[in-house]
């Protein structure tokens, strides 16, 4: 009791936490204790009540992919029949619809297809600023930056300037599963190694380009290899210069198992129960204090879960989605419009407030 007292103490002064520390808290402390500790940090972080919301749509640049992840049953291999690379006019649709429902920003990911370079990343940004000059780019992620910098036989840290300057405006945290590199050779053997994942962070930051990190978890890593994943993560947040961005949020979501490999031929199911992606969460936020926003994906877990999670230490509700293709297929089926976003929030005791990629507050649409 005296060493849970301990670890306690240091957790609410804001203090770093081993792995080991971590696992005593995750496995010893009741879910009541735990979910505690976790929402008196976000409180000290975030004293003003409020969960932030956004509007956003997730449009995929091409479902072609080299990368073959075994959780992934979005991808198509290339020269499939049902690849594709969307189209100008497609966009245009897309972001008309968004902009109607009072969404600036388009989260553009896609996998990494071999034939599609620098080149035609930046004349696509620059094509898509043209057209909507206040338009917000949340685009790509650390594995299709290192597919590129490998592709062009150019530095990370070219490739992502090259991209700031035609248009991307922030850098999501996809692609990062579990940063460790033996889950990682199961899962998805052909994607950046967790040092390149983290490499690229690093190189943003120093860019001062706004990040994000996510966990997906709940298939076969084990809980000190999640926590594992957050100390990287801390520690890649601990290198940036004071005035510089970084990592704003984490966003830690189960493994969705619906017809993919890891399942249909491994036999690997998301276990994971209400109460563990709660503790998750509460986990999440006493081990990143350096990271000032965690997200419930309400999207894998639902709305009464992502609820509760508000309680955990979770101080944003992420996106509506207007459009999400990847997780989607593989069994995550939740929907929100902007009116049940918000009323959620309120239903959990908290005020909804609206942000953009940079956690700046905005005006409710």
């Amino acid at each position: 009791m005296a060493k849970l007292e301990k670890i306690s103490k240091k957790a609410l002064n804001l203090e770093f936490l081993s792995k080991e520390e971590g696992k005593i808290l995750f496995e010893q402390l009741p879910l009541a204790g735990l979910m505690f500790l976790g929402n008196e940090i976000r409180k000290r972080l975030h004293p003003h009540g409020k969960v932030t919301w956004i509007i956003d749509r997730n449009v995929n640049i091409t479902n072609a992919c080299v990368s073959g992840c075994k959780f992934c049953n979005f991808y198509r291999p290339v020269n499939n029949d049902g690849c594709y690379v969307t189209s100008m006019e497609e966009y245009i649709s897309k972001i008309d619809e968004m902009k109607r429902l009072g969404g600036n920003q388009l989260l553009l990911q896609g996998g990494m297809h071999p034939r599609l370079g620098l080149e035609f990343y930046e004349n696509l940004f620059r094509g898509l600023k043209k057209l909507y000059p206040g338009l917000r780019l949340h685009a790509l992620g650390p594995p299709e930056i290192v597919h590129l910098s490998k592709m062009e036989k150019l530095s990370l840290k070219f490739i992502l300037q090259r991209l700031i300057s035609s248009g991307m405006d922030s850098l999501p945290g996809a692609g990062a599963e579990i940063l460790v590199d033996r889950v990682r050779r199961i899962v998805s053997p052909v994607k950046c190694t967790a040092g390149e994942w983290l490499e690229v962070m690093k190189t943003a930051h120093e860019l001062n380009i706004t990040t994000s990190a996510t966990m997906m978890f709940g298939h076969i890593e084990t809980l000190e290899e999640r926590l594992e994943h957050m100390v990287r993560v801390r520690e890649v947040q601990s290198m940036k210069h004071n005035d510089h961005k970084g990592f704003l949020s984490f966003i830690p979501w189960p493994f969705q198992d619906d017809g993919t490999q890891l399942k249909n031929t491994y036999g690997v199911t998301n276990t994971t129960t209400a109460e563990e992606y709660i503790r998750t969460i509460a986990i999440s936020r006493i081990m990143l204090p350096n990271v000032p926003n965690i997200q419930a994906s309400w999207l894998t877990v639902g709305k009464d879960t992502a609820q509760l999670c508000l309680h955990a230490g979770a101080n944003d509700f992420g996106s509506i989605m207007i459009e999400e293709n990847v997780v989607s297929v593989a069994g995550a089926k939740n929907t929100f419009n902007a009116a049940g976003i918000q009323m959620a929030i309120r239903e959990a005791g908290f005020e909804p407030q609206l942000r953009n990629q940079d956690f700046e507050f905005l005006p409710d649409s």
